[in-house]
């Protein structure tokens, strides 16, 4: 928890409690569905709250903002974001429905009443939205099939409309065939902890 606080020094002290009880629920949660990689829970609040918070780094989302987070797992990143962003609206989509049932039931014991967990395929998800998020969910080109026709026209935020995407590693070879204009954010210029040295914020404007 120290470590959001060190990054994020102005949370509200609602906020301070919903970070504070993140780390008891999914190891409730992670013993029953597991959700998180045991080697990670050591580390959870660094490889998980924290890494999805890069995105927080790159933007600060308007409110009213409607959020996809597609391949949401247990709730990452939409979940840390959502606390981050009270009156920002989030759907966390997955297509596994033990995982979805995990962020409902988090959703619910903390209060978030700007998360909506949805039981399906991201294909099927209908609507608009400013910003679709993932976190290293699949490759880009076979995302962005994913989200076609969801992005909403009217810009609301300092960035264009599109794909917020946390991913790791050399992205040369992925991204060559994504025909779309992309800036990258290291969050080594952010976070000082060596997991952070090889990840990004992918920002891809589609709108």
């Amino acid at each position: 928890m120290e470590l959001i606080l060190k990054y994020f020094p102005d949370l509200t002290p609602i906020q301070v409690k919903q970070f504070n009880q993140l780390q008891e629920l999914y190891s409730f949660w992670n013993e029953q569905i597991n959700v998180i990689s045991r080697k990670d829970t050591e580390n959870f609040y660094e490889r998980h709250v924290l890494h999805s918070l890069g995105i927080a780094k790159v933007i600060q989302f308007s409110k009213d903002s409607k959020i996809l987070d597609i391949g949401t797992g247990g709730g990452f990143p939409g979940i840390p974001l959502a606390i981050l962003f009270p009156n920002v609206n989030f759907t966390l989509v997955d297509s596994i429905g033990k995982k979805i049932k995990v962020v409902n039931e988090v959703a619910l014991a903390l209060g978030l009443e700007n998360v909506i967990g949805i039981h399906d395929r991201a294909e099927n998800i209908k609507g608009q939205f400013d910003f679709i998020i993932s976190r290293a969910v699949t490759a880009m080109p076979a995302f962005l099939k994913w989200t076609k026709g969801k992005y909403a026209p009217a810009q609301n935020n300092d960035l264009k409309n599109g794909v917020l995407y946390l991913k790791g590693g050399d992205l040369t070879e992925e991204f060559q065939t994504v025909q779309q204009k992309y800036t990258l954010y290291d969050l080594e210029n952010y976070f000082k902890e060596p997991f952070f040295e090889t990840k990004k914020v992918v920002h891809i404007a589609m709108r």
